[in-house]
Order: structure tokens, then C-alpha cells, then sequence
């Protein structure tokens, strides 16, 4: 098509211009600023400040595996690796016999079918359905090609076969008279092996499987958001319905330990508490165990960040590792200490000094299991002192009687006036420590609080102080000493860490009358078992925690010793204490004792010198200890306690048995402390050897005077 000229004989038409005002409505108003306002989103600096700010806002993952960055676990790794192939193999050893007879059986069929594919071969069964196709479409040229290609091959292949078979003829007659009988024998048995290999079927394999794998679905987004939509919530609902893309993830899915881990960006408006509120509906909608499914907030990106961990193996049932602290060897209480697995099976540490704890549980989930754990792990420090008071009564803590200082099970009257006793003693001594750090040297004490140097110090007496306390709310609800208890406790919560005195209480039933308000206050470390509603929750995990999305009450019963841990790190975690029967617990604690024997550190109770109830200015010790001395002057420690021993043996006999004089001597020490007396060096004369040297000893004035202001 071609393109038309252009035509040059046009018309100019004039147009009039009008002066008049045309006639149009006048509209009176304001004249305002129509200028263009300011941009509020910031304009793109650059690529260079991009990439800067993109690469400083990554997280940096770690360079060497978790399982490889400790020696402890370099070696558990090593050792679990080591014992899985040692069983495998262990496995296929044992049932070799089998396997050999299965082969043997199956190898008839394995010549059959070796027969048939060799006949194929010869055939050149292969190129049949070509050739047959050529056939089918006239294609007669072609045909005869491949007729021709086929009949090459089988007579190449004919003269093979032939002289395979006179080669091995040969060698069947000759093999046997100049070979080994046993290569005969190895000969046979692999040619049997390989028949019956190829005799077996592909569902009925020769070996059996030595380990068993946990088959669970992989978890993908699509998993995820069906999962979510499922949940109820409506601002899912609605922003799914206008973006099926409405539910972000921040990074990809990935394997996190035995399970899944999701970073998953929600709607807004909706919370990660709506979500774990549902844990139950979300674990139906991913097909998965309750105990498998454990979604969590991350409060330090914003409210609307989940992060969604999904495990293998239901976190309950899943197999523990050993706990570290169960061979019984000395610990140090200042340092952090293994006491449960995450749901990723790794070891979630505390530290026990410089906090107060509360525990608390519905009956029946694990919180008595946890105290005396916790209590466990401090008496593995050989100089921490150790308060146990069991007012349930059933002897669950009984264990821990022969390295307590302080041990009293039940809540008859004798026995909370028993542990008023042990409590007013309690603040006493929390009261002469703070005198004792506000004179230390700042170099020695910067910090104004106990140091694990500072507790080593036999002569300050800073020693690590535990309390434990189970089913705490019958204290605070006495009717007739509720309020003192409520006082020292309050006390020892408040000011106690700072001193290294740590008090946890354990209560079936937190609310405000079982554990007072000033006291769950101010306690730091917190671990809730499963707890029946909102109120429970926050009461030992802290205010507003249910509202955060920190909730116990989405445990179900067969989460036994799993709880929320709050206090020891940034963000509460969900951790399985590790499960301690009486017998284990009875040997941890004998290994413990013999510890603090060989150093001479057994105390009260467990020395045979107890608190006595009702008598709270006591001062039998006092006259035991001045008649051990009789009329003399003064007297070594290692000889009073001997003197003691035969004075009352059922008291005092266990002291003597202490291993050396020095170990007597500090066991002494220790007891007289409370009375405000010191051993120190005496001269005295050794009756085994009639030399006169200086030891650790007491003044007999001393006593006497202790004595007279006690009276």
C-alpha cells in the first residue's frame, strides 16, 4: 500500500480575538498554596549506601557448625557417630549368616534370569521394535539395513559367547587342579552371591535396614500458610483473601537441629500470641503431634514475627541426651550449669547465684522434679550451703537430708516453727554479710556482691547459700507466722542474691496468697510447668507475659517437665528439665557428701548438729564446746571435736569421722559461727607426739562469753 502525497492547497480560516470577559459563573474562595508538598518517603541514596546498609543489617551465620564448637561437643559428636556405625555394622554382622542363606536361595533364580538377559543379548532383542516398526511402515530400505546391522551383530556376538564358554570350560577343568581349594570356594561363593543378587527381587532386599529413620513431612510455605488460614483468626483470614502472598518469610525454611524452623512474617494487626494461643489448632493443621509444634515470638524484630519450630519426634518423648552433672563431680555454683534440652535437644544452661526463683505447675507436671534438680545442681558446689524444706511432706527432697544444712519434710507446728527458725537465721546472716562486703576493699569487691573468689574465702564466710522451698503457699498462709515468713522471704528475695543467698520457692497453686506480689516481683529466674489460665501465667512468669505470648497454659499433660524459662537469657525459652529419679538423685547426692567430707564442709543437718525448734537462742553447742575444753585455757579444734564425739556420740560422732584435723577444724568452725566466734591459731602440745605447734583453736573466755550474752 502506497503513502499519499501530501496536498499543498490548504485554506487559512481567521479566528477573532475576544477581549470581553467570556460568561462563566464567578466562584469567590481563598487563594491557597498549591505548590507541590514535601516527598515523605525517602529517595534512594545509591547503590553504594544500599548495599552498605543491606549487608550490615545481615545476620552473620556461624562459620563452624554447632555440633563442633566445643570440644564437649566435638567429642559427643564424635562419640555418637562412632557408636551408630559400630551398631550398624554390628547389625549386618550378626545377621550375615541370613543374608548368605538368602542369597543361596535366590541365586537359582538369578542364572535363570541371567540366561534370559544373555539370550536377549544374543538376540539383539533391542533393536527388535525398530525393526518391527520399519516393517509395519513399508519402509523397506531401512528394514533391510537393520536386518543386515542385526544379523552382524549376532554373529559377532554368537562368536563371543562361544569362546566365553570355551575359555571358561577350560579354566573349570584346570583352575582346580593348580588353584587353592579355598579360592575354589571363594570363587563359588561370589559367583553365588552375584546370582542371588541378581535373583532378588526390588521390594525383598538381602539386608535389613540396621537403623529405622523418622519419616515426617518437609515443611514447606505452602504447609505453612494452609496451616495459619486454618487457625480462625481473622486478620489472616482477611488479608489472605485480598493476597494469598499476605504471610511473608523472612528466610528460608530450613533444617534447625531434628526439625523445621520457619521465620514467618505476619499479617498486620496480627500477634504471635494469637497464633501460639492456637498451638493446638496449628498443629492439627500441619498433621503433627502437639508436642512436636512449638511456635514462638521474636519481640525483638516487632510483635508480628514467628518464628515456627517444627520437630521430628514429639519434644516429650524425644530421647535426652546424658546430663552432664550426673557423674556427681564438683561444680562451680557462680558459673552457668546444664539443667534442661530445648526442643532442638541442646542444653540450656542457668546460673543459680545472684537470683531468687519461682516454680510453678499444676499438680502432677514435674515441679517438685524440678526443685530438687535445681537443688541437686547446688549441692555439687561443695561449699554452698543448702536449706531444703519439703512442707508437702511426701519425702520427695529426701535425697538431698545428707547434704543439707538445713532438712525438714511435712507442715505440722513444729515443723514450720522449725523453718521460721532456719529463716530468721537466714536474714541474720544475709544481714552480717552485707557488713562484710561494705568493708571489703573495692579491689577485692568491686561489685559490691559475692564472687566465686570471694566465696572460696573460708575466713568471710561468703559461701553460696541456697534455700528451696516446695509448696511454698503453706508458709504464706499460716495463720500465725504467714506474715513474718512473707517478711523474711520478701527479704531474702530483694537483697539475698547480692549476698549469695539464693531462695526458690515451688508452689502447685500461684496466685498472689501462695506466692505474695513483692516476692514474684523481684524474683529473677522463672520456670512455669503447664498452669491453667492467664492469672497462673503471669504470676510466675511475670506480668503481661500471657499477653506477649509467653504462655504455660498451651503445654497439654503429657508435657511432663517441660516449661517456659524466663530470666536466664533474652527471651523465654521452652525447656525439658531432665528427669531424676530418687535413686539417681540418692547417688548424686552421696558423691556430693563425700565431697564436702574430704574438704570438711558438712554443716548442720547433715553433720548430725541441727536447728533445734523452739530454742532459737541455743546454746547447747556452746556448752558442749566448753566442756570439751574443761579447765584449760585453750584447745585445738581437731581435739574439741574429738572430745565432743565422746560426749555425745549421736550428735557430734560424725565430726570425728572427718578424715583430717583440718577438716575438724572447719567442720567446728562452721558451727560456731553463728554465735559470732572465729577459731584461730592457738599453741597447744600434740599428745601423740608431745610437740608443742600452733593450730586452728578456741579460747575457752571465748565460749564463756558467747555464753553469758546468750543467757
Amino acid at each position: 500500500m502506497s503513502t499519499p502525497e501530501p496536498t499543498t492547497n490548504g485554506v487559512v480560516l481567521p479566528f477573532t480575538r475576544t477581549t470581553e470577559p467570556a460568561n462563566v459563573e464567578v466562584i469567590e474562595g481563598e487563594v491557597v498554596d498549591d505548590s507541590p508538598g514535601a516527598l515523605v518517603d525517602k529517595a534512594d541514596d545509591g547503590p553504594a549506601t544500599s548495599w552498605i546498609e543491606r549487608i550490615r543489617s545481615t545476620e552473620r551465620l556461624p562459620i563452624i557448625p554447632e555440633y563442633l564448637r566445643t570440644l564437649a561437643e566435638a567429642k559427643a559428636t564424635a562419640k555418637w557417630t562412632a557408636k551408630h556405625y559400630s551398631h550398624s555394622a554390628a547389625y549386618h554382622v550378626v545377621r550375615s549368616p541370613l543374608y548368605a542363606l538368602k542369597l543361596a536361595v535366590r541365586s537359582p533364580q538369578g542364572a535363570l534370569l541371567l540366561a534370559a538377559a544373555t539370550g536377549r543379548w544374543l538376540s539383539d532383542a533391542e533393536g527388535r521394535p525398530v525393526r518391527r516398526q520399519m516393517a509395519m511402515n513399508g519402509n523397506a530400505e531401512h528394514y533391510l539395513k537393520l536386518s543386515q546391522q542385526r544379523d552382524a551383530r549376532v554373529r559377532l556376538r554368537t562368536i563371543l559367547l562361544v569362546l566365553g564358554a570355551a575359555v571358561g570350560a577350560v579354566l573349570l577343568f584346570v583352575l582346580p587342579a593348580v588353584t587353592p581349594e579355598w579360592v575354589i570356594w571363594a570363587g563359588g561363593c561370589i559367583a553365588a552371591g552375584i546370582l542371588g543378587k541378581l535373583g532378588t527381587p526390588a521390594d525383598r532386599p538381602v539386608a535389613s535396614r540396621a537403623v529405622t529413620a523418622v519419616q515426617v513431612q518437609k515443611l514447606t510455605s505452602d504447609v505453612v500458610e494452609r496451616a495459619l488460614s486454618v487457625l480462625g483468626i481473622a486478620g489472616i483470614n482477611q488479608a489472605m483473601a485480598k493476597n494469598n502472598r499476605a504471610i511473608g518469610f523472612t528466610a528460608p525454611i530450613s533444617r534447625d537441629g531434628p526439625g523445621w524452623r520457619a521465620d514467618v512474617e505476619l499479617p498486620p494487626g496480627v500477634t504471635a500470641g494469637d497464633v501460639i494461643e492456637r498451638r493446638d489448632r496449628l498443629a492439627s493443621g500441619l498433621g503433627r503431634p502437639l508436642g512436636c509444634v512449638w511456635p514462638e515470638g521474636n519481640a525483638a524484630v516487632h510483635p508480628g514475627r514467628l518464628v515456627l519450630w517444627v520437630g521430628d519426634q514429639d519434644m516429650s518423648k524425644a530421647k535426652q541426651p546424658a546430663w552432664p552433672l550426673r557423674r556427681g563431680e564438683p561444680i562451680d555454683l557462680f558459673k552457668p550449669q546444664p539443667f534442661g534440652t530445648d526442643q532442638r535437644g541442646r542444653w540450656v544452661d542457668v546460673t543459680l547465684m545472684f537470683v531468687a526463683g519461682i516454680i510453678g505447675a499444676v499438680p502432677r507436671m514435674g515441679k517438685t522434679f524440678t526443685l530438687r534438680e535445681l537443688l541437686l545442681i547446688a549441692c555439687l558446689d561443695p561449699r554452698a550451703e543448702l536449706h531444703v524444706f519439703d512442707l508437702k511432706g511426701t519425702g520427695d527432697l529426701s535425697p538431698l537430708a545428707p547434704v543439707s544444712h538445713r532438712y525438714r519434710a511435712g507442715d505440722d507446728p513444729e515443723d514450720i516453727e522449725y523453718a521460721l527458725t532456719s529463716l530468721r537465721a537466714l536474714r541474720e546472716e544475709m544481714r552480717r554479710r552485707t557488713k562484710v562486703i561494705r568493708e571489703l576493699p573495692k579491689d577485692l569487691c568491686p561489685e559490691s556482691k559475692v564472687t566465686s573468689e570471694l566465696a572460696s574465702k573460708k575466713s568471710l564466710g561468703l559461701h553460696p547459700i541456697m534455700a528451696g522451698v516446695d509448696e511454698c503457699q503453706v508458709w504464706f498462709e499460716h495463720p500465725e507466722y504467714g506474715a513474718e515468713i512473707e517478711e523474711i522471704c520478701t527479704d531474702l528475695v530483694k537483697r539475698g542474691p547480692a549476698t549469695g543467698i539464693a531462695l526458690f520457692l515451688a508452689t502447685q497453686r500461684p496466685d498472689s496468697k501462695s506466692i505474695p506480689t513483692q516476692i514474684s516481683d523481684n524474683a529473677v529466674l522463672r520456670f512455669c510447668l503447664k498452669v491453667a489460665g492467664q492469672v497462673p501465667n503471669d504470676m510466675v512468669l511475670g506480668t503481661s507475659s500471657y499477653k506477649n505470648g509467653v504462655r504455660a497454659t498451651t503445654f497439654s499433660f503429657s508435657d511432663k517437665g517441660i516449661g517456659i524459662l524466663k530470666g536466664d537469657g533474652d527471651e523465654p525459652r521452652t525447656v525439658r528439665g531432665v528427669y531424676i529419679d530418687a535413686p539417681a538423685a540418692e547417688k548424686i547426692a552421696t558423691r556430693a557428701r563425700a565431697t564436702r567430707v574430704a574438704a570438711g564442709l558438712l554443716t548442720g543437718y547433715a553433720a548430725g548438729l541441727d536447728a533445734q525448734v523452739d530454742e532459737r537462742d541455743d546454746t547447747t553447742l556452746l556448752h558442749d564446746v566448753l566442756a570439751a575444753i574443761g579447765d584449760a585455757g585453750k584447745a585445738w579444734s581437731e581435739s574439741i571435736v574429738d572430745r565432743l564425739a565422746e560426749l555425745r556420740p549421736s550428735a557430734y560422732g560424725p565430726w570425728a569421722e572427718l578424715p583430717t584435723g583440718s577438716a575438724k577444724a572447719t567442720q567446728l568452725a562452721g558451727a560456731l559461727k553463728p554465735y559470732g566466734i572465729t577459731t584461730k591459731q592457738v599453741w597447744g602440745t600434740d599428745p601423740t607426739t608431745g610437740k608443742g605447734a600452733n593450730r586452728m583453736g578456741i579460747n575457752r573466755e571465748w565460749i564463756a562469753d558467747a555464753i553469758t550474752k546468750s543467757s
